[in-house]
């Protein structure tokens, strides 16, 4: 209702521009009331001048519409206005002569006609662009509506929408201020204000922006389209665009030409991607712009690495030779999925420049994240909180642009404090095509960028064969982001000239679509013509240009073969300086651990009688020398800030906790968002801690948090699913980055999952993480049998593509988490965190075991009467996590103490096959039993059971005890829990369970 009023007054301010410059007096007012006078149509007065605008111009449109009070009134004021009246009476019934009559009718007429171009104007803005000429092949609508909109002039006959006629085409109408299509112009004939409105937002550029709530932000986009002569190139902007398309055009043939049989997903059919992206970077250098990173799927990578981040030629041509022989470690990957990183002087602005194309796999859009999370990380790490030296662009396929959810969770991310990279250049390569499915089949919207929509992103869209529309669009995009710090979408409305690959043949279900791409003239040839035709260049200067460029890519095709060696490394989209920071040991010196258990505010906040509880009780657990989990996790945190380590922790409610555990950002009770974060307040010349409560995403906020791992290996980066298997919609991060990043892309990432973990009879959902899934996914070989060397574990690490642990005590929680840090290298880290373990009693650990000379246990033998005299003991059960509580409480109810040897399995990839070798050979009389909580066909035992029988030479069996295989994680019936653990924990303890059996 107040935009409406809004737009109500302003149309009133007009009106009483126009009746003014008509000679037509504006007529004051007084309300019944003693309030002060006011003036009408103009809404500066005071009184009640709004609601009698409104009335006014509810009966300017129709005067049946109000009260015949009202009626009356207003034609009274009108006869009165010509009479020269400077008061009218109050609204009465009243005669009308012949004269009043005809002089309202004529002053009804003229407001009529200008609020009605007012609405044309208005109309042309929000709905111009379903009539733009978008597509280049002709055949397809702009979008799936199909429809003309009924309040544009396409003819003469649509004039009696607004109430014209054709012999008003030549009158002039003054131009309101919400349009700059006048230029210096007040007014403009109707004619005119047409063919303008025409020339801007129904040729070859549709704008999509009037949904935009900030009136600001309007009026930008619309002065940059409306003014007239704004889209003027010289001749040396048309003779470099002209350049830009010959090398992205004759980059494809070439392609084409030298491996006709290769997939290689060219860019023919929108090669204006390649200029339009470097306008992009010229125009976001010269306002400052340092450092652009850049996340694209595969259609058009090899144009963009050689043309926009100017890989070496000869290094991207030797990717299609076959025996091409790999030096590094890992698989690689193919050449259209690789990153790249690059430092130059970009030649527009004269400016240093580093451009980083981030690696991505063939889940379109999954890069999108991890592009924004390292943008937010390269941002951080320069101070950058405007996002002036550092941005990010983002292309897209339309199809994916529409289908995948993680655009959603993406865009979503763009505005949240932690997670904002203040803007991002969105450009979508709108193939009108998603592999063979038509895009009536692929979205219910009529765009493909309509998801946009939802954070305000201003959205143009281009026909991709105009490239000076192309160019001038992108231009505006980059300058609106670095203007307004807010998400931009450019739509390439362009078409695929070949199939979704070289390989596919399209005709068999675009028939008609293809038969038109064969007939199309490239937009190169187009430009080209249009250039020589106008005396820009020369028909022999264009042939010298793509001479120049054939012979550059001939002699860099005959250097590549001279590269017989494959170095992934060389593709490196985030290369790390080689030294890495290097903390103090595992375990802290006690005056330093007393500082950070006791270092909570006081005095200046109100806490909740309940989080006084919790703080007290950590003070008091120091005094005691001893530490639950959230206080290890509080330790581990603040001992790596002291030591210079950034920290970064995040997820879906991680301040407080998903179990109310963790308390990291304290809230007042008195006063609305009053809060603080005690752990950025322990030391004069700390690093930062960042804790930040996430959207409801996975997929997007893990990737967002891998891409800023990727950053810098200097800082602990964490992602705390709210409960373990809700890392299921982050499936495709990690398996396309966090397990194989390094295998195809040489990545090291040393980011960490807090995933919680535990059967507690609480159902199926949220028991389990899967861990199952992650030890199937390691790389740990469990046939080689290991030659165990004094560094066996650090090189077990470094070989390993991540490392996976089960925590049961917070003092090697504490060491695991300090230890990411302190390895040489980095590698994600897999944590199944509990749950019930958070207040369990005996789940703490004395200071004695995080001090000085400690360090974390990748296995944590029998340390009680067992242990004392092993030769007695008959049965050795290994685990892992919250389930060794439940046996050493079952073990102490029987009285096998002496019997029975529990040892813990802390790491459990990679396998720890030192450690678990000595473990069996010190209890050689005990049979070997590996027990665990959840279901025999999930869990640990499918992984660890090779293992052990290389370890065993097959000699001993270990024998397995725990749930019966079952599809769903856990049951979702209390008593059906409680049965089954004890069933299981009766068998763990039954000396005779396996007498008899085979293995």
């Amino acid at each position: 209702m107040s935009q409406l009023r809004l737009l109500l007054s302003r149309l009133g301010v007009q009106a009483a521009r126009l009746l003014a410059a008509h000679d037509i007096p504006v007529f004051g007012w007084r309300s019944r009331s003693s309030g002060p006078p006011a003036t009408f149509p103009s809404s500066k007065g005071g009184g009640g001048s709004s609601y009698m605008e409104e009335m006014y111009f509810a009966w300017l449109e129709n005067p049946q519409s109000v009260h015949k009070s009202w009626d009356s009134f207003f034609r009274e004021a009108s006869e009165e206005a010509f009479s020269g009246s400077a008061q009218p009476r109050p609204p009465s019934v009243v005669h009308e002569s012949r004269s009043a009559v005809s002089s309202r009718t004529k002053t009804s007429k003229l407001v009529e006609d200008h609020l009605a171009v007012q609405s044309l104007i208005r109309a042309y803005q929000i709905r111009g662009h379903h009539v733009a000429q978008l597509d280049p092949l002709g055949i397809l609508d702009a979008d799936l509506d199909s429809f003309v909109p009924s309040d544009l002039i396409t003819t003469i006959d649509k004039l009696a929408f607004y109430d014209l006629q054709e012999a008003d085409l030549d009158k002039e109408f003054q131009l309101p201020t919400t349009t700059f299509i006048g230029g210096s112009e007040n007014t403009l004939s109707l004619r005119e204000i047409i063919r303008r409105l025409e020339n801007t937002y129904c040729q070859h550029i549709g704008l999509e922006f009037m949904f935009i709530n900030d009136v600001e932000q309007c009026q930008w986009i619309r002065q940059k389209f409306e003014t007239p002569g704004v889209m003027q190139f010289s001749s040396e902007e048309k003779r470099t665009l002209l350049a830009r398309l010959v090398r992205s055009m004759r980059f494809e043939d070439f392609l084409a030409r030298k491996w006709s049989s290769e997939k290689r997903f060219g860019l023919e059919g929108c090669e204006v991607m390649i200029p339009a992206l470097k306008t992009i970077i010229d125009k976001s250098s010269e306002m400052g712009i340092e450092n652009v990173i850049l996340g694209m799927p595969h259609r058009g990578r090899l144009n963009v690495l050689a043309n926009v981040i100017r890989k070496d030629l000869e290094q991207i041509f030797c990717q299609f030779d076959p025996k091409l022989e790999a030096a590094d470690e890992g698989s690689g990957d193919v050449k259209y999925h690789l990153g790249m990183y690059h430092e130059r002087i970009n030649r527009v602005t004269n400016q240093n420049i580093t451009l980083s194309l981030v690696a991505n796999p063939s889940h379109l859009e999954a890069v999108d994240p991890v592009v924004q999370g390292k943008t937010k990380a390269e941002q951080f790490y320069r101070g950058d909180a405007q996002g002036k030296k550092v941005m990010s662009i983002l292309v897209h396929g339309d199809a994916a642009f529409a289908g995948q959810g993680v655009v959603y969770e993406t865009f979503h991310l763009s505005d949240l404090p932690s997670y904002t990279t203040n803007g991002t250049v969105h450009v979508v390569v709108n193939n009108q095509i998603g592999f063979t499915t038509d895009p009536r089949m692929a979205r219910s919207s009529p765009y493909p960028t309509d998801v946009a929509r939802v954070v305000n992103a201003p959205i143009f869209h281009v026909n991709a064969d105009d490239p000076e529309a192309v160019i001038y669009v992108c231009s505006v995009a980059a300058e609106w982001r670095n203007t307004f710090n807010k998400d931009v979408v450019v739509d390439l409305v362009c078409y695929r000239r070949r199939g979704h690959n070289e390989m596919d043949e399209p005709m068999f279900t675009q028939p008609l679509m293809y038969k038109q791409i064969h007939r199309q003239v490239p937009v190169l040839k187009k430009y080209a013509d249009k250039l020589i035709a106008e005396g820009t260049v020369t028909l022999q200067e264009f042939e010298e240009e793509i001479a120049k460029y054939d012979r550059i890519c001939e002699e860099a095709y005959g250097r590549s073969k001279d590269k017989k060696i494959l170095h992934i490394k060389h593709w490196l989209d985030s290369p790390w300086p080689g030294e890495r920071a290097v903390c103090g040991s595992e375990g802290l010196p006690w005056a330093l651990r007393s500082w950070l258990a006791v270092s909570w505010p006081s005095g200046q906040h109100s806490f909740p009688t309940g989080l006084s509880r919790i703080l007290r009780g950590r003070a008091d657990m120091t005094k005691n020398r001893t530490v639950d989990w959230a206080l290890a996790e509080y330790m581990a945190f603040g001992s790596l800030l002291k030591e210079g380590i950034h920290v970064r922790l995040s997820g879906q409610d991680v301040e407080r906790g998903t179990f109310s555990h963790r308390h990291h950002v304290l809230h007042d009770q008195e006063v609305d968002r009053r809060t603080c974060v005690p752990m950025n307040h322990l030391w004069p010349d700390q690093a930062p801690y960042t804790v930040c409560n996430s959207s409801l995403s996975e997929y997007g906020v893990l990737g967002f948090e891998l891409g800023y791992a990727m950053a810098s290996p200097n800082a602990l980066v964490l992602w705390e699913a709210q409960f373990g298997d809700f890392h299921n919609t982050a499936q495709c991060i990690i398996d396309q980055f966090i397990s194989t990043g390094q295998a195809k892309w040489v990545r090291h990432n040393g980011i960490v999952l807090l995933l919680p973990h535990g059967m507690e009879g609480m159902g199926p959902e949220h028991s389990s993480a899967r861990p199952e899934r992650f030890l199937q996914m390691s790389n740990d070989d469990s046939d080689a049998y290991p030659a165990f060397t004094k560094d066996f574990e650090v090189s077990q690490l470094y070989d390993c593509n991540w490392i996976v642990v089960n925590c049961s005590t917070p003092a090697n929680y504490f060491h695991v988490l300090r230890r990411q840090i302190l390895l040489p290298f980095r590698k994600p880290l897999i944590i199944f965190t509990p749950k019930s373990l958070l207040r369990h009693p005996e789940a703490k650990s004395s200071f004695d075991q995080m001090v000085s000379g400690t360090s974390f246990q990748r296995v944590i033998p029998e340390d009680g009467t067992a242990a004392r005299a092993p030769e007695q003991v008959r049965r050795l059960i290994f685990c892992t996590g919250k389930v060794y509580y439940d046996l050493v409480k079952e073990r102490s109810s029987q009285g096998l103490e002496e019997k029975v040897a529990i040892t813990r399995l802390e790491q459990i990839s990679p396998f720890p096959f030192d450690l678990i070798k000595q473990e069996a050979e010190k209890y050689p009389g005990a049979e070997l039993v590996w027990c665990q909580e959840e279901h025999k066909n999930m869990g640990y035992y499918d992984y660890i059971s090779p293992r052990f029988m290389t370890i065993l030479r097959r000699a001993r069996p270990i024998w397995y005890v725990g749930r019966d295989p079952a599809a769903a994680p856990a049951t979702g019936n209390r008593n059906t829990h409680l049965v089954s653990l004890k069933k299981f924990l009766d068998t763990a303890f039954n000396l005779q369970a396996f007498e008899g059996k085979t293995f």
